[in-house]
């Protein structure tokens, strides 16, 4: 199923031939894109031979981010190239495949497919996303208009990207697949119990022999082995350095509470390693601010290895509380920072897992409501249509060609724009001297544009970007030393919360959702 340097070209074979045989290439650029390309095209049936490539970028993924991205794969680092774009042309001449599977971030994608578009007979273009992207952001469809087929993961994800792209006026087909990690948990997770270790409350340990199976049945583990509280970290949320040191407190402190377990901070990469997304602020250096007892640790690596030991998960919005909740694992939401666009947490609204600071730090962890499950993420294997639409689009072109798929936006600047954002995606891995010259150029160009923008806004009486406002959790008393609750004015504390100190922090987060 999986090639090696090439294969054979399908020039000269029939129809039916070509059908047992298809080729797709997967291009990618970051770790998360990565893991979800190399995951989506290792659930393709075994007609399909496929390669993988990494673009030589900016945000490339370390040797050891590589190896954790694959892990669990159909691939591995020794057969995994990384390629110039420049280079991209020739590997396409060799392998010939019938579709590309673009695994990049939106501006990447914009630069890469009009590449692949040119090319005569073109193979199919697919792209989509690793996470979650609700609300649906109209960007992000417009940097992907010259793909075929968009691969989205929930019902709520397609009917809203639908919805964008009719409005745009675009005729991008979408699909749906199940996230490469929860292939086969949307049966499971409805059938398992909760997890022995943990019911509603964190150390709330039962006996129940079905519970005790289950667990381990789900996740291959002993209960025994379930010691860790891991706290999924992401780049963007909350970007605010008091809010990163708040949350770290809260965790310090169940860590403190409770010796018997682990509290770990899983990070997705070490100082100096790429991410999808640049961090301002990194949690091993803001760890000293916290005096952290010793069973608060950071670590890396797969995030399944870190589950496999997981009593709980909490997170802001990651999506590695999808891969809780398929393994039954409780888990927590954090809202202390707000539910916004701008935490990427919109949705989790209704799902049940919703929380403040103060829940973590007593341990009242959540299981999703079954509705909100059904309708993200969670949907029944059989309405995944990814495939039958990938082979839909091959099929077509075996007959004649795939229509040409121009851009049509954001146009203005013409090759001096498309050389800029060529340069923004490849950075010093771009060889053009048109590049450094529209680097030069479009950076000062591209501040300006952006002050006048919010200048406009701002006389228009439009809004700022939106500040975030903590609400009920976790705060120590400086004075006594306490936790207690932490009430925002104009919301009341959830059942079981301690009255305390009603101070709040701001912080803005740009909404920069298009870029993934």
């Amino acid at each position: 199923m999986f090639a090696g340097s090439g294969a054979s070209r399908r020039s000269g074979t029939s129809g039916g031939a070509d059908a047992a045989a298809r080729r797709l290439l997967v291009v990618a650029d970051s770790d998360s894109y990565v893991k979800w390309g190399a995951a989506l095209a290792s659930t393709l049936p075994q007609r399909w031979q496929v390669q993988l490539v990494v673009l030589a970028s900016p945000v490339q993924p370390s040797a050891t981010q590589l190896a954790h991205a694959l892990a669990g794969t159909a691939f591995t680092p020794a057969r995994t190239r990384v390629v110039h774009l420049d280079d991209l042309d020739g590997l396409l001449d060799v392998f010939d495949p019938h579709a590309v599977l673009l695994a990049l971030r939106g501006p990447f994608v914009r630069v890469v497919a009009p590449i692949l578009e040119r090319r005569a007979d073109r193979p199919v273009l697919v792209s989509g996303f690793p996470g979650l992207t609700i609300p649906a952001v109209p960007k992000a469809v417009i940097y992907r208009e010259q793909t075929d087929l968009v691969v989205l993961h929930s019902r709520r994800e397609v009917r809203e990207f639908r919805a964008n792209a009719a409005e745009l006026g675009l005729g991008t087909t979408f699909a749906l697949a199940t996230l490469p990690f929860l292939a086969g948990a949307g049966e499971a997770s409805a059938s398992h119990g909760a997890s022995p270790l943990v019911a509603s409350s964190l150390g709330a340990s039962t006996t129940d022999a079905a519970a005790v199976g289950s667990a381990t049945a789900a996740t291959g583990r002993a209960p025994s082995a379930r010691t860790d509280v891991v706290f999924a970290t992401q780049a963007k949320v909350p970007a605010a350095r008091e809010d990163r040191v708040h949350l770290l407190g809260a965790l310090a402190e169940l860590a403190r509470r409770r010796p018997d377990l682990r509290v770990v901070v899983k990070v997705r990469a070490r100082r100096g390693e790429a991410q999808t997304h640049e961090e301002t602020f990194d949690y091993a250096d803001l760890m000293p601010e916290v005096d952290p007892p010793a069973n608060l640790v950071i670590e890396d690596g797969p995030m399944a290895d870190r589950l496999a030991r997981a009593a709980a998960l909490v997170t802001v919005s990651s999506t590695a509380v999808l891969e809780a909740v398929a393994l039954d694992l409780p888990s927590l939401v954090i809202d202390d920072y707000g539910v916004s666009p701008a935490m990427i947490n919109v949705v989790f609204e209704g799902s049940g897992l919703i929380g403040s600071t103060l829940d973590l730090v007593e341990g009242r962890f959540r299981t999703a409501d079954a509705s909100w499950r059904t309708d993200n993420y969670f949907h029944a294997v059989e309405a995944a249509d990814w495939v039958r639409r990938l082979d839909a689009f091959v099929e077509a072109r075996e007959v004649v060609p795939l229509r040409p798929l121009a851009r049509r936006r954001d146009l203005s600047g013409g090759g001096l724009r498309s050389a800029f954002e060529r340069r923004r995606m490849l950075g010093s891995h771009d060889r053009s001297l048109l590049g450094a010259l529209a680097w030069g150029i479009g950076v000062p160009a591209r501040w300006l544009v952006r002050r006048a923008r919010r200048a406009r806004a701002r006389l228009a009486g439009g809004r700022a970007p939106v500040a975030t406002q903590r609400g009920p959790g976790w705060t120590t008393d400086r004075t006594s030393g306490t936790a207690s609750g932490r009430p925002a004015p104009d919301r009341p504390a959830p059942d079981g919360a301690v009255s305390g100190l009603a101070t709040s922090a701001d912080g803005r987060v740009p909404l920069d959702m298009a870029d993934v």
